[in-house]
């Protein structure tokens, strides 16, 4: 999904990792995306003060919108830089269309993850027969030496596992006591699951204490609870079973992000209300990179995202180069999406 703001912000990370105790809640932003028709989605990361969360960046949430009243998804195509888009959805189909010839549909229970490399360009529309459109974009920053990697794609189906009353969904990375790795390409250590409870249920899920991790609700209220690490009082005994053990307790609702900072080696779940649980669990070890996100691309300083935006515009005005960074899309009928103007000022990298 392209970032579709008019006037989109200069934001520059990471901040320095945390070692906090309690679960900080980031409060979601509403962004609308086009026209006044197009969608609107909810969004948690980047936003000022949690700029990544290990690698991952970027992270919109919308609906469920019913097609009919706000048009579905359709984004023209648009380029990338330096980064992995993840599309994950719990209703609805889109169609994945691009300059490396690819094209694949995204549908409930699969991942379609797009590797931008040194640059790609890409198009998303809902497909006719989509009536509700239901979901997360997310995007994963690439490490210094994997950016300038040759784009790609790669589409791969998840599979259900049984974590006390939780069915877990690992489609990035891997998740500690969880066998089923995701097939996906990723270039630093981290994980991206969905966690479904019932109502009334609880889970411990497991964490990777060198992983800061967040908490995404799609379906809540959730109770996450992190029990006291290392250095903290715990009059728990080393025995007690890890869903029981009381702690740090966070009350999250829709559309919050919870944030768990390094040295948590789990985290309950209970559904806080008669109604079910849906939680996206992003997680990464800390990514200690200077970068400026800007737009569709992620560079590591002004001159460079400058100089993909100039390609990106003069592909526009040509009508795209199959042999230049972004290359041409087949399969959308219209022009693609031009770049907004750049800020008067110089973007600037920051620790």
């Amino acid at each position: 999904m392209s970032n579709l703001e008019r006037d989109p912000v200069e934001l520059v990370g990471p901040p320095a990792p945390s070692h906090a105790t309690a679960i900080q809640v980031l409060a979601p932003r509403d962004v609308p995306l086009g026209g006044p028709r197009a969608m609107n989605v909810r969004r948690t990361l980047p936003q000022r003060g949690r700029t990544t969360i290990g690698a991952w960046c970027f992270a919109d949430h919308y609906g469920p919108d019913e097609v009919a009243a706000s048009g579905g998804m359709l984004v023209p195509p648009h380029p990338h830089t330096g980064l992995q888009t993840v599309s994950w959805l719990f209703e609805g189909e889109i169609e994945h269309h691009d300059s490396t010839g690819s094209a694949e549909f995204v549908r409930p229970g699969a991942v379609n993850l797009m590797t931008a490399g040194r640059g790609i360009a890409h198009s998303e529309v809902s497909t006719p027969g989509t009536t509700r459109l239901h979901g997360v974009q997310l995007w994963v920053a690439l490490p210094d030496a994997s950016r300038r990697v040759a784009p790609f794609f790669e589409h791969a189906d998840t599979e259900p596992v049984a974590i006390d009353d939780a069915i877990v969904r690992v489609f990035a990375g891997s998740l500690p006591g969880v066998d089923a790795e995701a097939s996906v390409t990723v270039f630093s250590p981290l994980v991206g699951a969905q966690i479904e409870l019932p109502a009334g249920g609880e889970a411990w899920i497991e964490l990777d204490p060198s992983f800061e991790h967040g908490l995404l609700v799609d379906l809540g209220p959730v109770t996450a609870t992190i029990p006291p690490i290392e250095g903290e009082a715990d009059d728990a005994p080393a025995d007690a079973d890890p869903i029981a053990v009381t702690g740090h307790s966070t009350h999250l609702e829709r559309s919050e992000l919870g944030y768990v900072a390094l040295g948590h080696e789990g985290v309950r779940l209970r559904a806080a209300s008669s109604a079910p649980v849906r939680v996206i669990l992003i997680g990464g070890v800390p990514f200690g990179e200077e970068l400026v996100m800007w737009w569709n691309f992620i560079g590591r300083n002004h001159d460079e995202v400058a100089e993909f935006r100039r390609q990106w515009q003069a592909d526009v005005i040509s009508g795209g180069d199959a042999d230049g960074r972004f290359g041409t899309v087949e399969g959308f009928d219209g022009p693609p999406l031009p770049a907004p103007e750049l800020p008067t000022v110089r973007l600037k990298p920051r620790a």
